[in-house]
Order: structure tokens, then C-alpha cells, then sequence
């Protein structure tokens, strides 16, 4: 079978943890660029990368590269995407996968025009937990769904230069902690929500710190996500029925999950694959859409959760994420 050679931009935290995913799963990390050189040759030397590139465009035009790994903060996604595509590259870009909506649609249409993959490196859509949990639910096991609640909050040092709260660096909770939140709300709704209601805290900068956000569909499914910077929340997500509820904990990376059944109180726990992995299921999805074009599924709902997020920032005048 061809081999995927991957190009990594940005050799940060999560991109040490995705090459030791890619290199676990026998896959060839062909090429690194960092704005840093000799960071990115020591990045190449532990993990047996071949080549350091000193210009992102030297690796976007190396034909021996099929799928370039975006590592970046999200604030620079968008143009090194834009950059991969039009050199005729595959893409797997850490989440928020864009700015804003309208960059995502702009990506879209650019891949589909070239016949390239663009997916957003979201661990919740490849674990496998989360596809035994949606057929528990087909099989109508905790009954129909009426209610999704999601909490997810980070006690970020209280520092405004910290980039977790700077807005020239898209700062806040609803880029870092928010997609999670929401990728995992839309996941379990039926469809997309039309209604919105939402507050927010925002931090000293003008960032949001805090907020929380209700959503409804047209099945009149609701959700309830709420988000913290500086308050620490277990990572919870529930699905509720009216004959019982899933109770997920670290969700990001679960696998694990309990139902409790409504009828007596008793709990079932629900295991599938291993949380150590999940980037791993990432690079293995990623090499299946490649080699066997198999459908990328996963980019209508990083658009739709991204939608969710522009109404919502919109409704909080966070003007800045959509210069």
C-alpha cells in the first residue's frame, strides 16, 4: 500500500504529540517548517523527520509531500490552509480550524475545486466511543433525545498577555474550549440548531472569559453549553432521553461513557478505544480518505459548529474575529 508522507507547520506541544501519533502508526513524517530553525531541526531529529524546510512554500511545493499537518494557533490557520491548497497539498488543521465561517467556506470551496481533503484535526469525530454511542442511541436505548448539556472550563493564569486572552491572537474560550463544546453538542443533535441565545463574561482585553450559550433545533432538541477561562469545570458532556441519559467525562478523548436508565436507576458503562490513541485515529482516518477516498464526512459539521460560534460571537460584538 503507498505510504501518506506528512508535512508538519508548527513543531509546538500538539505537534510533538501528532508526530509520535503518526510515527506509532508507521506513517512517515516527510517534512517540518517552523519559524524557528533550529527548533524545527531538533523537532526533525526526534522523530526521524527528512527534511527541515526553512520557507513554508519550499514544503507546500515538494511533490513528495501528500497531507500537510497545521499546527499553528488558529489565528494563522487560514493562510497557510489557503497556501497548502493551492500547491495541490491535503489538510489536517488543528482546531478552530478558521476564524470565522467565512474563511471555512472560502477553504471549502478552494479543496473541492482542487479535489483535496481539508479536515479539522477534532479528536471527537475519530474516537471510537462516539460511533457506539450514536448507535446506542439509533437503537432508541435512553428513548428519544430531548437535551444535550456540555461543561468545559479551564482555569487560564490571570495574565492579559497570556494568548489564551490576547485578541490580536484570537483570544478567548469560544475558540480554544468552544469547538470542543460545540463539536460535541452538534454531534448528537439530530440537525443543526436554528435558535441561539446566548451571555458572556468578558475577560480585561475583550475577549470572552466565560459564557453560556442555549441552543434548539428544529426537532426541539435543546443544548446547554457553558464555558470558563477562569474557572475550573469537569469536561461533561450528557445526552439526555426520556428513557435515560449518557454521561461522557473528558469528553475531548473519551472512551468511556455510562448510561443511566431511567426506568430503574441502574447504570451501564459503555467502552471503546483507548484514549492514549486519539491522535492516532486522527492520522488513520486521514490516510483512509487519502488512499481509499472514502467521504469526509467530518467538514460539514466543523462548518456547522463554526456557524454556531460566529452567531454567537457576533451576539457578544467580538468584532475582532471577523476582520
Amino acid at each position: 500500500m503507498k505510504q501518506v508522507n506528512w508535512g508538519i507547520v508548527g513543531p509546538g506541544g500538539i505537534a510533538t504529540d501528532f508526530a509520535q501519533a503518526i510515527n506509532e502508526v508507521n506513517g512517515q513524517i516527510f517534512g517540518v517548517w517552523g519559524r524557528n530553525v533550529e527548533k524545527a531541526r531538533g523537532f526533525a531529529d526526534r522523530y526521524g523527520v527528512e527534511h527541515v524546510y526553512e520557507k513554508t512554500e519550499d514544503m507546500f511545493k515538494d511533490d513528495r509531500i501528500d497531507i500537510v499537518y497545521i499546527a499553528t494557533p488558529h489565528s494563522i490557520h487560514y493562510s497557510f490552509i489557503i497556501d497548502a491548497l493551492n500547491s495541490g497539498k491535503h489538510v489536517l488543521c488543528e482546531k478552530a480550524i478558521t476564524m470565522n465561517g467565512e474563511q471555512l467556506q472560502e477553504i471549502i470551496n478552494l479543496a473541492e475545486s482542487k479535489k483535496l481533503i481539508v479536515a479539522e484535526a477534532m479528536t471527537i469525530y475519530h474516537m471510537p466511543l462516539y460511533k457506539k454511542l450514536q448507535d446506542i442511541i439509533q437503537e432508541g436505548k435512553i428513548g428519544k433525545v430531548n437535551m444535550v448539556n456540555v461543561t468545559f472550563g479551564s482555569c487560564k493564569e490571570d495574565d492579559p498577555t497570556n494568548r489564551f486572552f490576547n485578541p490580536d491572537l484570537a483570544g478567548g474560550g469560544m475558540l480554544d474550549i468552544g469547538t470542543y463544546a460545540l463539536s460535541f453538542t452538534r454531534f448528537f443533535l439530530s440537525s443543526q440548531p436554528t435558535e441561539l441565545h446566548t451571555t458572556v463574561k468578558k475577560y480585561e482585553t475583550g475577549v470572552d472569559e466565560q459564557s453560556g450559550i442555549v441552543l434548539k433545533n428544529d426537532q426541539d432538541e435543546m443544548a446547554v453549553v457553558s464555558l470558563a477561562m477562569r474557572a475550573k469545570m469537569p469536561k461533561r458532556g450528557i445526552v439526555a432521553g426520556d428513557e435515560g441519559f449518557i454521561t461522557v467525562d473528558n469528553f475531548p478523548r473519551a472512551d468511556k461513557a455510562t448510561i443511566t436508565y431511567t426506568s430503574d436507576g441502574s447504570v451501564e458503562t459503555i467502552e471503546a478505544g483507548e484514549e492514549r490513541r486519539a491522535l492516532m485515529y486522527e492520522v488513520e482516518a486521514m490516510n483512509d480518505l487519502i488512499l481509499n477516498n472514502k467521504e469526509n464526512w467530518t467538514l460539514s459539521l466543523s462548518r456547522q459548529v463554526m456557524s454556531l460560534m460566529d452567531v454567537a460571537r457576533q451576539k457578544w460584538d467580538l468584532t475582532y474575529h471577523f476582520e
